[in-house]
């Protein structure tokens, strides 16, 4: 099970994870696009490291258009020599028609389109070819030899697509390269929902033989985690995992995550809270069943231990992340043991 790190906390934040994580021998750092555009994040980490993949985790697709994706991540790849790995996500309607104001239609639909045009505009880059993308959403047309980029000698980065609904996720297993399991996804939800919907959705796309499916499809686990080298650190960071896990249930789009455990209600009281900005009270009704559900908290050794009992043999590569402006060398050491019970 290959390992990979988020990064929480500002762009001085991850550039300086994104080389102790490399210096560790991870695989993989991801940045999110919550306060701060991935990309720039991700390309200054390009200049001081080597080895390790850089992942959107996620870049918001319908905060922009293909073209301007397409853009972003071609340059990214380019400064890293090949290193990009782009993780896609919807949002909800909410911020992408009020905080990013852009439009939201049938996003399922509209997502499938948008990572054909995206290839399709990389395609031209890398041929030549002329650039003839019509769909129902998107049209691109245009592109003279003024705008198109180099060629990139490794080919095109892989597209990484995740997703909480159903149609979202056969998206992922119908056009991307891989799915980013939410980080609320409990592994009930992705060993009873999830898995199945994306195997019979690659395995059509195979049968047709669509040309993405030449490469390897890898579905990436997501596990929020609450460790830390004291007492007050460990505490304050369950408090804060705890908030976020608060945070992700009150999402409407999210209930049936619930629903597979039987806590729908949940939702239903936490909803109108965050209607009302109570954050800070909304993190006291995540009991210790549900937070255990969402999250593994504990020192380093004792948080690997239940990550491999939970995920060994269920997805193909692991991402852990922790609350936001946490000291990042305690998740750092939850990786090396699990790269050490892997190895042993």
């Amino acid at each position: 099970m290959r390992l990979d790190v988020t990064a929480a906390g500002g762009p001085a934040e991850g550039l300086a994870l994104a080389v102790a994580a490399e210096r560790r021998g991870l695989d993989r750092i991801s940045m999110s696009e919550t306060s701060y555009n991935p990309f720039l994040q991700l390309a200054r980490a390009a200049d001081r490291t080597e080895s390790i993949e850089l992942a959107t985790g996620v870049a918001i697709a319908f905060a922009r258009t293909p073209m301007t994706l397409a853009y972003e991540a071609w340059g990214l790849h380019e400064a890293s020599g090949g290193r990009a790995v782009i993780g896609l996500g919807s949002q909800v309607k909410t911020h992408i028609e009020r905080r990013f104001g852009m439009p939201w239609d049938r996003p399922a639909a509209r997502m499938r389109e948008y990572i054909a045009a995206v290839r399709a505009i990389w395609h031209s880059w890398q041929t030549g070819e002329r650039l003839a993308f019509r769909g129902e959403f998107y049209r691109h047309t245009v592109m003279t030899p003024v705008f198109a980029p180099d060629r990139i000698p490794q080919g095109t980065p892989p597209i990484l697509l995740a997703g909480v609904g159903p149609l979202m996720t056969e998206a992922a297993g119908a056009m991307a390269d891989g799915f980013l399991s939410h980080p609320f996804t409990t592994t009930d939800y992705l060993r009873g929902t999830v898995l199945p919907r994306l195997r019979a959705a690659r395995g059509k796309a195979e049968a047709e033989q669509a040309p993405w499916t030449a490469r390897p499809f890898e579905v990436v686990g997501h596990v929020l985690t609450a460790t830390g080298r004291t007492e007050h650190e460990y505490t304050e960071n369950r408090r804060q995992v705890r908030e976020r896990i608060a945070f992700y249930a009150s999402t409407p789009a999210y209930r049936a995550v619930l629903e597979t455990h039987g806590w729908g209600e949940l939702h239903d009281r936490l909803h109108p809270m965050s209607v009302r900005g109570r954050w800070q009270e909304m993190g006291e009704l995540i009991d210790d069943e549900v937070f255990a559900a969402f999250a593994v908290a504990g020192e380093p050794a004792e948080v690997a231990r239940e990550i491999r009992r939970r995920y060994a043999g269920l997805v193909d590569r692991l991402c852990v992340s922790g609350p936001d402006g946490a000291d990042q060398e305690p998740l750092l050491d939850v990786l090396a043991e699990l790269r050490a019970l892997d190895q042993g």
